[in-house]
């Protein structure tokens, strides 16, 4: 049994090498609108241009509208950032869920409270 356990650890780490990687968490814990995370929780506007540093991060170009999925809660001294998706005419980044900086946007119309505190996962913070 532990020998299988071995190569199927062994096995994961393979794929993940290939297929994408681990990075580190940003926060321990988010907010959002239901136990999974999966509604939206509002609509808002980028304020200004914002070039994403590393894959867990998305391109936002002012003007652009994003889907807000959920807000993680701020630990330390670290920003305060939340998931979102763009939407709008800029096909390249349409459906590519990532972080932004919270103070990037100004919320345009919220559909649900993000009420609903939840633990982050390694895959929340997984890159392709």
């Amino acid at each position: 049994m532990a020998r299988i356990l071995s190569l199927f650890l062994l096995g994961l780490v393979a794929v993940c090498a290939v297929h994408g990687i681990f990075m580190d968490r940003l926060s321990s814990k988010k907010l959002c609108a239901d136990d999974e995370c999966v509604y939206t929780i509002s609509l808002a506007r980028a304020e200004e241009d914002y070039n994403a540093p590393d894959c867990r991060f998305i391109n936002v170009k002012k003007g652009q509208q994003i889907y807000v999925y959920s807000k993680l809660v701020k630990e330390n001294e670290a920003g305060e950032f939340w998931a979102g998706s763009v939407y709008g005419n800029d096909q390249d980044e349409m459906g590519i869920v990532g972080y932004f900086p919270s103070n990037l946007v100004k919320e345009q119309r919220v559909y649900q409270e993000a009420t609903k505190e939840v633990p982050t996962t390694d895959i929340d913070f997984f890159c392709e």
